[in-house]
C-alpha cells in the first residue's frame, strides 16, 4: 500500500464565492510523480497553491505533515519580475532561504552548491548575467537549479516546460526523474498530454472538479478528456460555491 504523503478532503476553493477548485478528494503518495493536467482554467495551479497553504479553503482541506520549507516551488513564469536587477548566482542562492532565512549570510558550502547546480543544469559560467538578458530556456535552467539547492522533499512545478526549447525541456525532465529517483514527490501542472503520458505515471484530470485519478494512461482516456473539455465550456463562471447540506436553507 502506497504511503500518502498529502490527502484532499472534499477541497473547495473559491475566489469571491466563485469556486475555482471544486469537492476534490484523494491522496498523493509520498515519492510519486504526479501531473495535474485539464483545460485552461480548469483550476490546476491553484490546487498547487493550496497545496503549501498560499490559499485557503472554502470548504474541505488539505492534510499533511509537512513545513514551508519542504516544498520547493517553481511557479509559471509569468509570475516572475525579470526585470528586477539580479544576478543568475543570487538568483539560484535564493534556494538556500527556506532551510536558512534570508538575512543569514552566504556560506562557503552555499556558494559551492550553487555553481555546482548552475554546471548540473548546463550554464557553469553564467554566474555573474543579470537574469534578464537570458532567454527563456536559460531562465528555467536557472530556476531548476535554485529548486536544486533548496534540496526540498516535494517538488511543486506550474507549467515548467512552457514556451521553452526542446533540448531545455529534455534536459528538465531528466532532473526531475533524477529527483523521482531519489524519493522525491514531484508534483508538475502540465498541458502537454503527450509530456504527461510519457513521463508522469499518475496524473489528476482536473476541470474545477475531479476528473480521474490514477494511471495515467487510464486517466488521460479518451473518455475521461472529452468529459473534462464538456465540464470546462460548461462551466458558470458567476455561479456561487455550493453549500453543504448542513448551510442550505430549509425549502
Amino acid at each position: 500500500m502506497s504511503d500518502p504523503l498529502i490527502r484532499f478532503s472534499n477541497l473547495t476553493i473559491a475566489y469571491d464565492r466563485h469556486p475555482a477548485v471544486h469537492h476534490v478528494s484523494g491522496t498523493i503518495a509520498r515519492g510519486s510523480l504526479t501531473a495535474i493536467a485539464g483545460p485552461n482554467g480548469a483550476g490546476k495551479s491553484t490546487l498547487l497553491k493550496a497545496i503549501m497553504g498560499e490559499v485557503r479553503a472554502a470548504e474541505g482541506r488539505v492534510e499533511h505533515r509537512l513545513s514551508r520549507a519542504d516544498f520547493g516551488y517553481l511557479p509559471q513564469a509569468a509570475e516572475i519580475n525579470r526585470r528586477f536587477p539580479i544576478s543568475v548566482l543570487d538568483t539560484v542562492l535564493m534556494g538556500a532561504w527556506p532551510r536558512s532565512g534570508a538575512f543569514r549570510s552566504i556560506s562557503r558550502q552555499d556558494m559551492q552548491e550553487a555553481r555546482r547546480a548552475l554546471q548540473t543544469v548546463g550554464l557553469e559560467g553564467f554566474e555573474t548575467r543579470s537574469i534578464g538578458t537570458l532567454s527563456a530556456g536559460q531562465f528555467q535552467r536557472v530556476l531548476f537549479a535554485r529548486l536544486l539547492l533548496q534540496d526540498a522533499k516535494v517538488i511543486l512545478l506550474d507549467e515548467p516546460f512552457t514556451a521553452i526549447d526542446a533540448r531545455t525541456t529534455r534536459d528538465l525532465i531528466e532532473l526531475v526523474h533524477h529527483w523521482h529517483g531519489d524519493g522525491r514527490t514531484v508534483i508538475a501542472v502540465l498541458h502537454d498530454f503527450d509530456q504527461v503520458r510519457a513521463h508522469f505515471p499518475q496524473t489528476l484530470l482536473l476541470a474545477r472538479e475531479l476528473i480521474s485519478w490514477g494511471e495515467t494512461e487510464e486517466a488521460l482516456s479518451p473518455q475521461n478528456l472529452l468529459k473534462a473539455r464538456a465540464m470546462a465550456e460548461a462551466w458558470d463562471e458567476q455561479a456561487e460555491i455550493c453549500m453543504p447540506e448542513r448551510k442550505r436553507p430549509a425549502a
